[in-house]
């Protein structure tokens, strides 16, 4: 009897490359969000999460078209987010982008991961499966909180659009990292997401 989280990036959005921080899928995006659904289609879903944005939701609309008993639901607990500032441990690669995030915005950050985790990390009874569709740095951080990692290691861990990462908990265990950043079900050329090595 195990509960199983799969958390998914969205497929790559239309203007991801002038640098836009949301928008509809791409034409490669909604290849990705089929291949995902062709890929999860045998999964027996009990709840499908996704964030408002617009790629994540064509994403879980995509989803539903190939498995129409799930119903895919909006939670604000999933939007992309920042919950934490640069940490003195942490390589000094990343402070270009730390620099652009203000206090108040990480101090929001850290308190919808603090509800998510809340939310979504809960033991439940019986043989579960849940899909929460969602962003990288939301995803990064459920692998290190399960993981028990330090704060800032969320911040190396990157996931490819429509990628799978599996968290599983079974009675009396705790929380484990069952698979992360699947990719068998994307062809290389639909491998996108990813940052370039020692960069973002």
């Amino acid at each position: 009897m195990t509960h199983y989280i799969y958390l998914v990036r969205p497929g790559e959005h239309l203007d991801a490359e002038h640098g836009l921080s949301d928008g509809p899928l791409s034409p490669r995006g909604r290849r990705q969000a089929s291949l995902l659904a062709e890929r999860l289609s045998g999964v027996p879903f009990e709840a499908v999460w996704h964030s408002p944005l617009d790629r994540t939701t064509e994403t879980a609309r995509v989803i539903a078209e190939r498995m129409p008993s799930v119903s895919p639901q909006p939670s604000s607990l999933l939007f992309d987010c920042v919950p934490t500032g640069m940490h003195e441990e942490a390589p000094a690669v990343f402070e270009p982008y730390f620099g652009s995030v203000t206090e108040e915005e990480v101090e929001a950050g850290r308190a919808q991961m603090a509800d998510a985790v809340n939310a979504f990390l809960v033991r439940k009874t019986g043989d579960i499966h849940e899909l929460l569709i969602t962003h990288n740095f939301v995803i990064s951080w459920f692998v290190r909180e399960v993981l028990q990692a330090p704060e800032w290691k969320w911040m190396t861990l990157n996931q490819a659009n429509c990628a799978i990462t599996v968290l599983s908990q079974r009675p009396g265990r705790p929380w484990s990292l069952y698979s992360y950043n699947d990719v068998a079900h994307l062809p290389v050329e639909m491998r996108t997401g990813l940052p370039e090595p020692y960069g973002f």
